[in-house]
């Protein structure tokens, strides 16, 4: 399935890792994952995934970022969130007052302090690649 679709992550826990598994199970192309802010802008895709940690405050450079996230830079974004609902609203909050459309299902994660306690399991693997199918069949 070709899509214009993006997988930008915060570079932390276990976000850095599922980053490349959607993009592989999507076959996207090489420049499609990125940390954020992209090295290269956002233009016009289908499907921006933001995997965004929100413990504590959010990064000033995440916040800055989603508020540039126009709709004729991304038509529909999708949201993994390494923290609490409360976080996963205040992101809604910033991306919806820049005027994208933000999916409504929310996947969440959970990554710990310790680095090698941050492996992705098969059964959270099955889950997010899941969860990124139903965005991908939920696009307008």
């Amino acid at each position: 399935m070709a899509i214009k679709m993006r997988v930008l992550h915060t570079g932390k826990g276990k976000l850095a890792a599922l980053a490349p598994m959607i993009h592989q199970e999507f076959g996207l192309d090489i420049n499609a994952t990125d940390v954020i802010p992209p090295a290269y802008s956002c233009n016009n895709e289908r499907l921006v995934v933001l995997m965004i940690a929100t413990k504590g405050d959010m990064e000033n450079k995440v916040r800055l970022f989603c508020r540039e996230l126009t709709k004729a830079r991304a038509q529909n974004v999708a949201l993994v969130i390494d923290g609490t609902e409360a976080g996963a609203k205040a992101v809604k909050d910033i991306l919806a007052e820049a005027g994208t459309k933000v999916m409504d299902e929310v996947f969440y994660v959970k990554s710990s302090f310790l680095p090698f306690l941050n492996a992705i399991k098969d059964d959270e693997k099955a889950a997010a690649l899941a969860w990124a199918h139903r965005m991908v069949d939920g696009l307008q």
